[in-house]
């Protein structure tokens, strides 16, 4: 399940400089704090939402952040600022105790009678929060998670009952801190408590150092400083440490604070109440200046014990928080933002596949260094963190939506969150995996903040074209048999919240489209055409011949029956009902069926190899033919008829003559076209199957011509055999070419005599791959070229790109401005050279033509031709050299002959080497090739041919916003420093 990493990743959280702490939200600050973000939509919100950018203070009363560095995350205290690693003493926490227990001798109030029977397990419940949150939690907040841990309402009344439930929990009213109250586990006060010795006097709390003005000597604080400073205040309604003070103030004004002010807290007492923690006057909070009281008796009696307690509690949590860290290295918390995950930006990412319910619920995980790898390291920490530590325990409370560190098989530590929950089990789903599982809450513990900076790893996705059969159980069970469990490279069509993928198998010489695939083999198996073995088939039609010789054939069988049926039903539809744009392809991807208008019909066909947004091949599923066509030219499949189209299988058989002599190992362009003149598109052959290779899918047959049929002996495999047409066979190519030599140069060459193969082959291709050469370029020259592409002036500046670069003194520039014009050549020469004619003509060197290169046509100069067939071209608007046959180069019509030649061969200027070696070649390549770049002219070497032209340029990378880079001077100073390295 696991995919092994690739490289090392390592994963640090930023420390913290200071630490916030709880116990002094006022009441307008409790108001004020936005609810938290639910979890993914899923889950609790109860916590507080973790954010490493917020400034440091003592706000919260209940949650609390710390995030430290790997070298010290074993350390309780590492982390925390000065004034949290003095101990503090520990007698101000016995009299807040003594305060306590006084509190608690007040007369009692009845709970109302209608919450009587309830009131056991209101209290258990209060208790089970209060051992949550054993460092004391406000009784304003306990509603809410009241209702987020029980998913109901507490009674308003219940509130007022916590003073008299010494059993239940301890109540502490801080003087100065408003009108609220902390609620404290009742077993901590009591364990504290009998901690004392009554018979011992506590001993006086330091005196807080006297505040005194400053003195001429001391260092003063400029107006706008204090002023900065009672405006900062002011949203810490609960304090702020002296020791964070000047970070806070840096990150709101982005100004340093005077180092000085600290030294001379006094001289700030004017904008801000300064209370002292110890003796040691730099340990302080600072508070903003309150609006005096109106009732000034209050004040008098009530400043003194006020001070003081403020004093006590902060004393009390220090020590509270001391406990807690020595107990546990590291802070947790309830409710976590983990960041959302990144779609790679890369052209076709690695996924594994884990589970699928439908196609379009599809649940993957993306295979790379930030994704798969990062994640392997995160479960290696994990596993250290959790096996490694005896602090950490098993969860006791637990609530849907929670995230958890699950002790899985083998000894692995996987992130999880709670799906539903039980007694003693829970079941959860493993984010990074993407499955659920059942689980004992002893394998559940609480997971550390540092493992929620990674995405959860498990995402969702859907499978093109698969949409309308989406939970179809046959699918379903063939996309699941090829897909879970394997990495597939993946072509991501739509990237929205659940992505629209294509998933490719590269791991064979070939790429499998894996949709296609699953659509293919849920085909009815009832309307296949199974061709028996000796078996004699009638009305048989030819559909198609290929150079090689194989046949495609269509058999009347079931299957074509019920396809001839929908086709006409969808040609009815079209015609009765007006075509809107929803038929139009939206978004064509390799391996979609969809109808194309042929011959004044529908057919089916495939998108096989997308060009561009308005060029690309298909296939015809029915009849084995293939072309380019234009994107505007196909169709959507009505929705009503979709499902029956896509559940009839192919109707095109494939086939070879069988028993022909083994002297005929190839194909001669007379034999294919022979071949197609006897039998193309005839609708009234016959074959005998004589072997059927169910690997390769192709049936060898006998083949029939009407008025042969059945005599063996005059068979079209007798007959091929027979007729003069191998006897050029050794030098085919060449023979083909000398063959139209008389012709090459005239203007009707595209116009066979009557009588020769050519002829026969225009009448009996099929419709949809046979159309004339256009009218207007019906005649061409060899001498007819361009004109030359406009280059800029020495010392002037043109944006280029950089098709290929072979080291400094040679590479290819193309004008930045004409690339959409080629690109545009480029797709009309794909589909006009995709539905011309083979021809066979003579070339010569030297000369321009079009070549096919893979899948794509080009303008090329031919270079050479080989005596094995193929010829050596240079590709005029990219630059590059290839092999191709020469069946594949062709005349290069006129209407191709009006945009200049867009590749210039280049040098770079201010550098000069007299030997590029491979390395310096190679960093050049690196940073311009495949690059858009400003090249600065520094000269152009003319030529009468177009293609020798040059011109010598500096190059300038300016990609980056605020530098630009001279390639020259780059490979100027590593020539230097690779001649120092030698």
């Amino acid at each position: 399940m696991r995919v092994k990493k690739t490289m090392p990743f390592f994963l640090e959280g930023k420390p913290k400089a200071t630490l916030r702490q709880p116990g002094f939200a006022s009441d307008y600050s409790i108001s004020k704090k936005p609810n938290p973000s639910p979890l993914r939509d899923k889950g609790s919100t109860m916590g507080v939402k973790v954010d490493v950018d917020m400034p440091p203070y003592p706000d919260l009363p209940v949650k609390r952040h710390l995030s430290m560095s790997a070298n010290s995350r074993f350390s309780p205290k590492s982390s925390l600022p000065a004034p949290l690693q003095t101990p503090l003493p520990r007698t101000c926490a016995k009299e807040v105790n003594d305060n306590l227990n006084q509190t608690v001798e007040k007369p009692k109030v009845t709970p109302p009678a209608s919450y009587t029977n309830k009131m056991d397990e209101v209290q258990n419940r209060i208790k089970e929060i209060l051992d949550k949150h054993n460092n004391g939690i406000w009784i304003s907040k306990l509603p809410h998670f009241y209702k987020e841990f029980y998913k109901e309402d507490l009674n308003q009344g219940v509130l007022q009952q916590f003073e008299h439930w010494p059993h239940i929990c301890t109540v502490e009213k801080p003087c100065g801190g408003g009108q609220d109250s902390l609620l404290y586990p009742a077993k901590k006060e009591q364990s504290l408590r009998s901690e004392q010795d009554p018979e011992k006097e506590l001993p006086s709390p330091l005196p807080a150092p006297k505040q005194e003005e400053p003195s001429k000597g001391s260092p003063t604080v400029m107006p706008d400083v204090k002023q900065k400073v009672a405006e900062l205040l002011v949203k810490y309604s609960s304090g702020l440490w002296a020791s964070a003070l000047p970070k806070a103030y840096e990150d709101t004004y982005k100004l340093k604070f005077p180092e000085d002010a600290l030294k001379n807290l006094a001289s700030l007492s004017d904008v801000c109440t300064i209370n002292y923690i110890s003796g040691n006057a730099q340990k302080a909070i600072l508070y903003a200046k309150l609006p005096l009281p109106t009732d000034k008796s209050l004040k008098d009696e009530g400043q003194a014990q006020g001070d003081f307690d403020i004093k006590a509690m902060i004393e009390k949590e220090f020590l509270q928080i001391e406990k807690n860290m020595a107990e546990s290295a590291d802070d947790f918390v309830e409710d976590i933002t983990v960041p959302p995950l990144v779609i790679p930006t890369e052209a076709s990412p690695s996924v594994l596949v884990v589970e699928l319910s439908n196609t379009n619920d599809v649940v993957i995980r993306y295979v790379g260094k930030d994704y798969s790898a990062a994640q392997e390291l995160m479960e290696d920490e994990m596993k250290e963190y959790y096996s490694k530590n005896p602090r950490v325990a098993p969860v006791q409370t637990v609530h849907v939506g929670q995230l958890l560190a699950v002790n899985a098989e083998e000894d692995a530590w996987l992130r999880a969150q709670i799906i539903s929950t039980d007694e003693n089990k829970i079941k959860v789903c493993y984010v990074d995996y993407g499955f659920c599982e059942n689980i004992e809450k002893s394998k559940a513990y609480r997971l550390n903040s540092r493992f929620c900076s990674l995405s959860f790893q498990a995402t969702k996705c859907k499978l093109a074209g698969l949409e309308i059969l989406n939970d179809d159980p046959d699918l379903v069970k063939v996309v699941e048999s090829l897909t879970c469990g394997k990495i597939f490279a993946v072509e991501i069509l739509d990237k929205s919240d659940i992505p629209l993928v294509v998933l490719y198998d590269t791991s064979g010489e070939d790429d499998i489209n894996i949709n296609a695939t699953c659509l293919k083999a849920i085909c009815d198996k009832s309307l296949e055409v199974h061709l028996q073995v000796d078996a004699m088939y009638t009305n048989v039609k030819v559909t198609n011949i290929c150079s090689d010789g194989t046949l495609y054939c269509q058999v009347p069988c079931k299957g074509l029956n019920k396809l001839n049926d929908l086709l006409h039903k969808t040609e009815d539809y079209f015609h009765c009902k007006h075509m809107t744009s929803e038929y139009f392809i939206s978004l064509p991807f390799c391996g979609k069926i969809c109808l194309f208008h042929c011959k004044g019909k529908w057919l089916r066909v495939e998108i096989t190899n997308v060009h561009s947004s308005r060029a690309l091949d298909v296939q015809f599923l029915d009849s084995g033919n293939a072309t380019s066509v234009k994107v505007s030219e196909l169709r959507e499949i009505p929705p009503r008829f979709l499902q029956e189209m896509l559940a009839i299988p192919p109707q095109a058989i494939k086939c070879c003559l069988a028993d022909l002599p083994q002297s005929i190992s190839m194909w001669t362009p007379d034999a294919v076209l022979w071949l197609r003149d006897s039998v193309l598109n005839c609708s009234d052959c016959s074959i005998k199957v004589t072997k059927v290779d169910e690997t390769k899918g192709v049936a060898y047959v006998y083949l029939f011509t009407p008025k042969n049929f059945p005599d063996p002996h005059r068979s079209i495999n007798r007959q091929i055999t027979n007729a003069d047409l191998w006897k050029h066979q050794k030098d085919v190519f060449l023979s083909a070419v000398s063959g139209a030599a008389s012709s090459s140069g005239s203007r009707n060459d595209s116009a066979p005599a009557p009588g020769s193969p050519g002829e026969g082959l225009r009448k009996s291709h099929p419709e949809v791959i046979r159309k004339p050469l256009l009218d207007h370029t019906s005649s061409f020259s060899l001498e007819e070229l361009p004109p030359p592409i406009h280059l800029s002036k020495s010392g002037e500046h043109m944006d280029v790109y950089v098709p290929v670069a072979c080291h400094p003194g040679h590479f290819v520039i193309q004008p930045w401005q004409e690339i959409h014009k080629l690109e545009v050549l480029m797709e009309e020469m794909i589909l006009y050279y995709s539905v011309s004619e083979e021809r066979h003509i003579v070339v010569e060197r030297d000369q321009v033509y079009a070549a096919k290169v893979e899948n794509k046509w080009y303008r090329v100069l031919l270079k050479g031709i080989l005596t094995n067939g193929l010829a050596s071209v240079y590709e005029l608007d990219y630059g590059k050299h290839e092999l191709v046959n020469i069946r594949k180069v062709q005349p290069l019509v006129d209407v191709f002959r009006k945009l200049p030649f867009q590749a210039v061969t280049a040098q770079l200027a201010g550098v000069k080497c007299s030997q590029w070696s491979e390395e310096a070649s190679m960093v050049f390549r690196n940073h311009v090739e495949k690059k858009p770049l400003v090249a600065l002219v520094q000269a152009v070497i003319e030529h009468t041919n177009p293609w020798d032209r040059k011109v010598v340029v500096y190059l300038v990378d300016t990609s980056l916003p605020d530098t630009d880079t001279w390639i020259h001077d780059f490979m100027s100073q590593y020539l230097v420093e690779l001649s120092k390295a030698n």
